[in-house]
């Protein structure tokens, strides 16, 4: 972290040389409250096995739509249910999605708030000037100094969120009379313990930009930014270990080490990027906007191993009383003894905090219990590391072609290396570990090859910052272009737009694996995709504030880097038929608006098809990793939002939100799996119909009662949330492990290929989470001192202190029956999914001075 913090400060000491415009062309920039970043910046990177889903979609002109980002984020709210993939963020017209997952990290602009204030904003059926719109929208920040409010700005902040101290200080010139402007920016962000046990937060966000008029025709800006961030994260949880700890805030990741706490999962993100933009006046009606953005991120996210012992999770599901004693009623263990041996461990759990957590001074003894012995370390912290190192051209086109219509065109060159390894982070009291796959011992003897991470290294001594287990790089490059029209006429507007691009994926491998020994070292071969797609919509005008707005869509995506390889740590596979997703869209809305009310109601039909996902995760009953490729996945996502903004007094407004939605798989996806200890491919068939979503509830409420007078802020928000999954695992629906089928004689059927059949209708349902209502608050009041301006704001989120409300989480990647149906162990792994639940009352406070 010091690296890093350094690395900061010397890019924020550098002098550049550069200049700029103001806004980029076409419709007025949004400018984004505090309140929207008070709440996502605590929601944001609480755990990496879960897609975080933080939306930022907004309009004008819609009263649904500009409210749910940030209204829901307690909850990790997203957008129509949409991967954040689906949902495309650009920075002066330069996009910065993430290229290999797809999705945007919004710590890559984390404590950036005064710059990501000015933002364009296009919701799926609306024409914007930089892109041909996303499926769940597309928002540009602009980043141009000339942009930047003129003035200082400091503000000290305090919370009992993610970080409990935040002070920010912003400066930005203005375009003075030599054309010049000057912007710059320091937050620190700061928790010796966040709002769970076990977690801190230390984290410095900087910008710098300086940009320059020419004259009338030329401008040119240079920006840079960064946000150095160290932060201990939490992990989900049973509802078992929720209860024995009475706390459904527990996090299993920290414990005492020589009477101190020492949390397990430490994540290192820093993403330092340089943005030049060149704006070109051609005339009065045409203007080209040209970017370059550089990038290079690191992260890396440690986490306990185990080699020749027990897990280390105080969690784990072998030490929970429901592992003993069947407490779900089914076929497990419940005599007397059993039910003594429950009590015991609730005793135990129950006895000490402790007890509930790492016990690091007991790893620490174990390891020298075996380093004494000769043997390898038994307890080990590992640290898994995703660096990218990103340039991204775009140019943008915009030409008014006369005073009710344009074109807008553009063309994004992008290449990306993402580097993939880890690393041993500590060995915890240990003197050896050796670069060997310990997965693989038992199915081959320990002197095979095949039980080599690197063959060509032999079994090595691991010390601690040496590269282990896997170390392979991810290559992307991407070209697209786009164009987009847009005319109105007496009663409507009309858009269409379309995209046309390709995309190349190859891995490289940096250790030749003893499972893949000739497909493992060097280049693989590389994956060529052509995409592209269209879209149009109209807002037709019906009469006096009365609109009717429709849109549709059709195309083609290339599949994210992350999900084309079949095992990307062990070898240079392509997943099997790996194919673009299609994907279908539309809409049809209706809204009113007039001096008093404003009113929308919208409806709208998805369908993906082709979608192709990947996970890994350990295999409980093969005692090795299992990596995942589900393909050929359809899935739909359709519903109704509704929007209202009632002004009752000039100072009084009702504002209510509400969505229905359904966001679910439409067939059995096929599945191809590698284990780790053989690294052979199975095929199977994932029984995933009619699964949904995870992670977000599908069903919305609320109702705003805002007062806004004299200076006076006062918000009372009542939400409702209901209709929350968790993410499913494939491994307890693939179809040669749910029950045989069998006749009324009790005898197995098998198919025409004589091969057995199994029980599809006995595919286990999606495990759920509790909704429920939820209740914030904010009072806020602005007071000028001379010219300058003094705002105090209070936030409250969860007044009443719901804390049963179930934010994500994930069923257990482990079987609970056999084939036969009958239960492998006592313990039911679908009955214990693991959950995030909603912090209690928590709050921020700000004190902003604008000079």
């Amino acid at each position: 972290m010091q690296k890093k913090l350094l690395f900061a400060l010397v890019a924020m000491g550098m002098a550049h040389q550069a200049w700029g415009q103001s806004d980029s062309i076409g419709q007025p920039p949004i400018s984004i409250g505090e309140q929207a970043f008070t709440f996502t910046e605590a929601q944001l990177g609480e755990d990496e096995n879960v897609t975080q889903s933080v939306s930022l979609i907004s309009s004008n002109t819609n009263a649904y739509a500009s409210q749910v980002g940030y209204r829901w984020s307690p909850v990790r709210f997203k957008y129509r249910a949409y991967n954040a993939k689906y949902n495309s963020i650009y920075i002066n017209g330069n996009p910065v999605n993430d290229i290999e997952r797809g999705e945007f990290r919004y710590s890559f602009v984390g404590g950036l708030n005064n710059q990501t204030r000015n933002v364009e904003s296009a919701l799926p059926f609306e024409n914007n000037n930089f892109s041909m719109t996303g499926l769940g929208g597309s928002n540009n920040y602009n980043f141009r100094p000339s942009a930047m409010p003129v003035g200082q700005r400091v503000s000290l902040a305090a919370a009992n969120r993610n970080y409990t101290a935040r002070a920010m200080y912003s400066y930005n010139s203005g375009l003075n009379n030599n054309g010049w402007a000057w912007s710059a920016s320091l937050t620190y962000r700061w928790a010796n313990r966040g709002y769970v046990e076990g977690t801190f937060y230390n984290s410095l966000s900087y910008y710098f930009g300086v940009e320059k008029v020419f004259n009338n025709q030329h401008s040119l800006s240079l920006v840079t930014w960064g946000n150095p961030t160290e932060r201990a994260a939490q992990s989900a949880s049973t509802d078992e270990m929720y209860w024995l700890a009475n706390n459904y805030n527990y996090n299993p990741n920290w414990g005492y080490q020589n009477g101190k706490r020492r949390n397990s999962r430490i994540v290192n993100d820093f993403a330092p990027a340089a943005l030049l933009t060149w704006d070109f006046k051609l005339d009065d009606q045409t203007k080209l906007t040209t970017s370059l953005l550089g990038k290079y991120s690191m992260y890396s996210s440690t986490r306990l191993n185990y080699n020749n012992a027990t897990n280390p999770a105080p969690d784990y599901y072998s030490l929970m009383p429901s592992y003993f004693y069947d407490v779900w009623g089914g076929s497990g263990s419940s005599s007397a003894s059993d039910l003594e041996a429950w009590q015991t461990a609730v005793n135990y759990f129950k006895a000490s905090k402790a007890h509930r957590q790492i016990n690091w001074d007991k790893l620490y003894y174990a390891n020298k219990m075996a380093s004494a012995q000769g043997a390898d370390a038994m307890y080990y912290q590992q640290a898994y590391h995703d660096d990218q190192l990103a340039l991204t051209l775009s140019s943008i086109l915009h030409k008014d072609l006369t005073n009710h219509s344009f074109f807008d065109a553009g063309v994004n060159l992008s290449t990306n290396k993402g580097m993939h390894y880890q690393t041993m982070e500590d060995l915890l009291g240990a003197t050896q570990f050796h670069n060997t796959n310990y997965y693989v011992v038992g199915t081959y003897d320990i002197n095979d090859p095949r039980a080599l991470y690197d063959v060509r290294d032999g079994n090595k001594l691991v010390r601690e910052g040496d590269r282990f287990g896997y170390d392979y790089n991810i290559f992307v490059n991407r070209a697209q272009a786009w164009a987009g029209y847009q005319t109105e006429i007496k009663w409507a507007r009309l858009f269409a737009s379309g995209r046309i691009g390709g995309t190349t994926l190859q891995r490289e491998g940096n250790m030749q694996n003893g499972l893949a020994i000739n497909n493992s070292l060097g280049k693989s071969g590389t994956a060529y995709f052509l995409d592209g797609g269209a879209k149009a919509g109209a807002n037709l005008r019906l009469c006096q504030g009365n609109t009717l707005s429709l849109g549709v869509g059709y195309e083609c995506k290339a599949p994210d880097a992350r999900v084309a390889f079949a095992s990307p740590q062990i070898n240079n596979d392509f997943v099997k038929d790996l194919t673009n997703e299609k994907i279908f869209s539309a809409e049809l809305g209706y809204q009113f608006q007039n001096n008093w009310l404003r009113a929308n109601v919208q409806g709208y039909f998805s369908r993906l098809a082709d979608v192709t996902e990947y996970s890994m995760y350990y295999y409980d009953s093969s005692n090795s990793f299992s990596y995942v490729s589900l393909s050929g996945i359809n899935k739909q996502y359709y519903g109704v939002e509704l929007g209202l903004d009632f002004k009752l007094t000039s100072s009084f407004n009702i504002n209510a939100l509400a969505t229905i939605s359904e966001a679910k798989y439409a067939n059995n996806a096929k599945a191809t799996y590698m284990l780790s200890n053989d690294g052979k491919y199975y095929n199977d068939i994932v029984v995933n119909k009619n699964m949904r979503e995870g992670g977000t509830p599908l069903s919305a409420y609320s109702v705003d009662l805002s007062y806004h007078s004299r200076g006076w802020f006062i918000d009372l928000i009542g939400n409702y949330y209901d209709r929350i999954y968790l993410y499913y695992t494939p491994v307890t629906r693939y179809y040669k492990n749910l029950p045989t089928l069998k006749d009324e004689s009790g005898n197995i059927i098998m198919d025409a290929n004589n091969e057995t059949m199994h029980d599809v209708s006995k595919a286990p349902d999606q495990a759920k989470g509790h909704g429920g209502f939820m209740l914030d608050a904010s009072i806020g009041k602005s007071i000028y001192v001379g010219k300058n301006s003094l705002s105090i704001n209070l936030t409250l989120t969860n007044v009443l202190n719901n804390r049963k409300i179930v934010t994500g989480g994930m069923e257990q990647n482990r079987q609970t029956y056999d084939e036969s149906g009958e239960a492998i162990r006592t313990y039911n792994f679908m009955n214990s999914p693991k959950k995030f639940y909603t912090n209690g009352i928590n709050g921020m406070i700000i004190v902003t001075y604008k000079f």
